[in-house]
């Protein structure tokens, strides 16, 4: 089991369903109500999403970000705000 997967998520954000640029707006947004060390869990059924635009988002803001593939197109995102 990974580090932050692990750990109890302050927030879950659901953007199943959702197309670029959506997921990551709302993402963006979750992440600015958060503080310093909160985790937030996000469900996401979009490959771009999960291996494309979040990964990225983490890797400009400094945060830590895991992602788990939970069967073939669905995956648990986590992202520690830090």
């Amino acid at each position: 089991m990974s580090v932050l997967q692990s750990k109890t998520p302050a927030e879950t954000l659901d953007v199943q369903g959702r197309s670029c640029p959506y997921p990551i707006m709302l993402v963006k947004k979750v992440m600015e109500t958060l503080p310093q060390g909160a985790i937030l869990k996000i469900l996401c059924d979009s490959s771009d999403t999960a291996e494309d635009s979040i990964p990225r988002y983490c890797d400009k803001r400094g945060y830590d970000f895991e992602s788990v593939k939970i069967e073939n197109g669905y995956w648990e995102l986590f992202i520690q705000k830090g």
